[in-house]
């Protein structure tokens, strides 16, 4: 069989089920494991994603109204690598190619089979391995994947469940502010956090900084949606410009981690079991398998202070 995934999970999914080999394409965004970066590119952004979070927001924003693509794909390529089945999700019309992206290029008889992936929810998230293993003949691999990923999960919960569960923000944009939604409350519950805003299984909804500081959570987790950590990390100075930053409880006990949303936090694939762990780690100190800190995640140091210590060891 030819695969070519045009989404992430999509991709991590196959992998997941033993059906890597099948691989003959991906997107811009497919990344893990390392190696499907070797695989010819299908897609690109139509614009410049390394703009400021504000500007991408609201070229986003202009585009989806004036019926523009958010991305390009490759027709032509994906035409010679004639694939069998070709993967996209339905379920954000932002976050990765959609149904309606593959018509608008004229990709939509490019395969054999075509399979739109939607999850809003861990059993969403569930509910796509298994479409996925239904597709590519590999339904029992598809079970002992999910098995393996809800046995994980409830490893970490397990470990914390006795634990005081400390309240969380969890942000999936920062300009304009968006907390967590989807899939994600469900993570941080499993990890025995109790989150403050975003709901389960609801798309994520801008919000009024005045609402985060009202919340004033113990935790605080940036993770911005296809921003890996470095580029996480460079929201800082846009979050410390907003008035209370300062004073919010989590800032001032050094409770603020920026984490890689891009692979762990807004991704609905094989790293679900990963990103409850990393979340253990960032809110109980809690290490299960492997030490998160560092590559998936990074405490939060004022740029005030940051300075200082770089003074210091002058």
């Amino acid at each position: 069989m030819r695969i070519v995934s045009l989404l992430a999970s999509g991709t991590e999914i196959v992998c997941g089920l033993g059906a890597g080999k099948d691989l003959v394409g991906r997107s811009h965004e497919c990344d893990n494991p390392d190696w499907i970066k070797r695989l010819p590119i299908c897609t690109w952004p139509a614009f410049d994603v390394e703009m400021s979070s504000r500007a991408i927001n609201a070229e986003v924003s202009r585009r989806i109204r004036a019926n523009e693509p958010l991305y390009y794909i490759d027709a032509e390529l994906i035409a010679r690598l004639d694939p069998d089945l070709l993967i996209t999700q339905e379920h954000c019309d932002v976050c990765a190619v959609t149904p309606r992206d593959v018509a608008r290029d004229g990709c939509q008889d490019l395969a054999r089979q075509a399979l739109a992936l939607s999850a809003g929810t861990v059993r969403g998230i569930y509910d796509g391995i298994f479409a996925v293993g239904n597709a590519i003949d590999r339904v029992a691999a598809a079970r002992g994947l999910v098995a393996d990923i809800q046995q994980n999960i409830d490893n970490v919960h397990r470990a914390v469940r006795r634990k005081s569960a400390p309240t969380v923000v969890a942000l999936e944009w920062t300009d304009p502010v968006f907390p967590m939604g989807n899939w994600g409350p469900e993570l941080v519950e499993a990890a025995n956090g109790k989150l403050l805003l975003g709901k389960k299984g609801e798309h994520s909804q801008v919000t009024s900084w005045a609402r985060v500081r009202e919340a004033d959570p113990a935790f605080l987790i940036v993770a911005p949606c296809g921003y890996n950590l470095s580029r996480s990390m460079r929201e800082i100075p846009i979050l410390e410009a907003l008035p209370g930053w300062f004073e919010l409880s989590a800032v001032k006990n050094g409770r603020v981690a920026f984490a890689d949303g891009n692979k762990f936090f807004n991704r609905s694939g094989t790293t679900i079991a990963d990103t409850v762990e990393i979340i253990a780690e960032i809110v109980h100190g809690c290490r299960l398998q492997r030490r998160w800190e560092g590559s998936a995640w990074q405490r939060y140091t004022p740029v005030e202070k940051k300075r200082a210590l770089q003074l210091a060891h002058l």
